[in-house]
């Protein structure tokens, strides 16, 4: 999906300290030291990312990162008000519950983020329930403004440093690769590919 929507932009104040209080911490999935590193840069509410992480990363999972050829890094890139209120409300649950909460929501978009007549925000609520995030701590979560600020900022970050513009959008870095970024719902065979090609 491609990035136009600025407004998220916007709003990002040029105050690095307060975002440095936020959730920055890394959510990724696979050894730290695997041989070849991919950021995935994803908005919750691209249905380009929804189709890759239900028809292609339980493959890449399952063949690269839990065989410890890849580490796959999650890069928060909202696109609307809902995408970044869950993005906020995932970076507020334990890492550990971070992929399967996103991978929730990624499978439901339908439900949560586009049906006529439902409210987003309290559907985001009873899903994060059920992930063990209570209303209290959710309110807290869709309030936190320096969280926000980091989240935006991060993305303004990858839109300079890696010239991203859509969604999703992976990186690869290994031994044959620095930066190398691909875009689109790209499948199982063109995402190994451009693994093979990174390790070298």
């Amino acid at each position: 999906m491609q990035f136009s929507r600025r407004t998220l932009l916007a709003a990002v104040p040029a105050l690095a300290a307060a975002a440095a209080a936020a959730d920055t911490a890394e959510r990724a999935l696979g050894r730290a030291d695997a041989p070849v590193s991919v950021m995935e840069f994803y908005s919750l509410t691209c249905p380009h990312c929804a189709a890759f992480h239900r028809e292609t990363f339980p493959r890449v999972k399952a063949d690269l990162i839990d065989t410890g050829k890849l580490r796959f890094v999650f890069y928060d890139f909202p696109l609307d008000q809902v995408a970044l209120t869950a993005a906020m409300v995932a970076r507020s649950l334990p890492p550990e519950r971070y992929e399967p909460f996103i991978g929730a929501l990624l499978s439901s978009q339908d439900r949560w983020a586009f049906a006529r007549g439902v409210n987003s925000t309290e559907e985001l609520a009873r899903m994060a329930a059920l992930a063990g995030l209570p209303r209290e701590a959710f309110n807290k979560a869709i309030a936190d403004t320096e969280l926000k600020t980091s989240i935006l900022q991060r993305q303004s970050e990858a839109q300079k440093t890696y010239g991203v513009d859509s969604t999703p959008s992976f990186v690869f870095n290994g031994p044959g690769a620095n930066n190398r970024r691909e875009s689109g719902a790209i499948g199982y065979d063109a995402f190994t590919r451009a693994v093979t090609a990174a390790a070298g």
